[in-house]
């Protein structure tokens, strides 16, 4: 990637005077309680920025962020009574309460002498009749899409008091072709599914793609010359790498929380044991010894316990062991067998692909394996990830006589579930951390 790609994240932020910008969530009267399961989606009224088709586009962007999370409900330009004529001026509240805009964004872009977009927005508390926020960033032009997920998530965060994961990337397996021919490479594209790009041939099968913390890297298997290994890939340069040559098959790759670290699953004499490499010493240390089929390994946030899968049990179950291999512990019980656990970035819960009655669902449970929560189910569905508030999933679904996967997020309460648009088939997401 080009250099471009680093300077983006050197934005000049300023905050706007206003009596409500140093207001913490909890003293605003415009604010969403998150943990109180089904949440009302909080009525906002997203305008036009000023000037022109891009300032349109960015906040349409912006709008369409919001609706995605299933915490807000914008009110459609229609219903609009005053038209935004100066956005540094107080809005005039009593048009935006008729409409019942609990929340209103106003904005402006506008082209610099050196080229740079100058884009800024405010929002406004309308029953109050305040301004909450107010920022302004710089950027090349042709990052209009990523300023609008940054500013989306700027309310979010406003008016929930959480990170937002609007400013984030996934990367995925493109799948194209037919069923009994299918092509397979890696794919990058923002969580919205736009500026979808290819970060391999589809020369050879690839699987089970994840970001790197430090968002440079990913890590993924792939059968070159029928050889199952696993790489890593710089995402900046497109250099990539062998992890290690091992004498059987390699599985399930992942990061260590601190990035130095590659967990994974090598397959040996018929059974699969996890093992951990230093990325600095390529020195590898096993974790698991048994005759199963130890797979799927995920630490948890801080990097001391590791969630994995094991048939030891006679069953795929999950299991949790400290980050040296100790106290292997059984955490999950419920009726059929449970796969791909993923360790939330809250560190709270794990989610997992359970299989019961012929059906596929994604849940999730605390780490001792309590409150297992199902929030949704279908003929085919696995491999959740986590957006790195915690709060929204996303995974692949195979839907009965559909011709390939496709790729879809759901939120914590169940209710907010959400088709992710591809170009074509989508399999095995991995959401990446904010972006800075």
């Amino acid at each position: 990637m080009e250099m471009l790609r680093r300077n983006f994240f050197r934005l000049l932020m300023v905050l706007f005077a206003g009596c409500g910008l140093i207001a913490s969530p909890a003293n605003a009267l415009v604010e969403i309680n998150i943990n109180k399961g089904n949440v009302e989606p909080l009525p906002i009224a997203v305008t036009d920025f000023l000037q022109g088709e891009l300032g349109q586009k960015i906040s349409d962007v912006v709008a369409a962020d919001l609706k995605r999370s299933g915490l807000f409900a914008p009110i459609g330009k229609g219903a609009f009574i005053e038209k935004i004529a100066n956005p540094d001026a107080p809005p005039r509240f009593e048009d935006w309460k008729v409409i019942n805009a609990q929340a209103l964004v106003t904005g402006r872009v506008t082209q610099e002498g050196d080229g740079r977009l100058k884009a800024e927005f405010r929002l406004w508390d309308t029953f109050a009749g305040q301004q909450m926020l107010g920022q302004q960033f710089y950027t090349q032009p042709e990052n209009w899409r990523r300023v609008a997920h940054i500013i989306a998530d700027a309310i979010y965060e406003r008016i929930t008091g959480e990170k937002g994961y609007f400013d984030t990337r996934i990367v995925y397996v493109a799948e194209s072709g037919p069923k009994n021919a299918r092509k397979r490479q890696l794919a990058i594209m923002d969580q919205d599914g736009a500026n979808a790009r290819a970060l391999t041939n589809n020369n050879n099968l690839v699987l089970t793609p994840r970001f790197s913390p430090n968002r440079q890297e990913i890590t993924y298997m792939s059968f070159e010359n029928e050889q199952p290994r696993v790489y890593l890939l710089q995402l900046e340069t497109g250099q990539r790498e062998v992890v290690g040559n091992f004498p059987g098959m390699t599985f399930a790759p992942r990061f260590s929380p601190d990035g130095q670290r590659v967990i994974m699953s090598l397959q040996q004499e018929g059974n699969a044991n996890i093992y951990t490499m230093d990325l600095r010493s390529r020195t590898t240390t096993r974790l698991t010894n048994t005759a199963a089929i130890d797979t799927s390994p995920s630490y948890s946030p801080d990097g001391s316990r590791i969630v994995f899968e094991s048939d030891r049990g006679g069953k795929q179950q999950l299991y949790v062991m400290g980050a040296d291999g100790s106290g292997q512990t059984r955490i999950s019980f419920g009726d059929g067998s449970y796969s791909t656990p993923v360790w939330s970035p809250r560190g709270d819960l794990i989610a997992f692909t359970k299989q019961s009655g012929g059906k596929f669902s994604i849940g999730v449970m605390k780490t001792d394996g309590s409150g297992e929560r199902i929030l949704t189910t279908g003929f085919h569905n696995e491999g959740p990830t986590w957006a790195p508030n915690g709060r929204v999933l996303m995974f692949f679904r195979q839907n009965a006589g559909a011709g390939g996967p496709q790729l879809y997020s759901i939120d914590l309460t169940g209710y907010n579930e959400q088709l992710i648009q591809t170009q074509g088939f989508a399999s095995d997401p991995a959401w990446s951390p904010l972006m800075e």
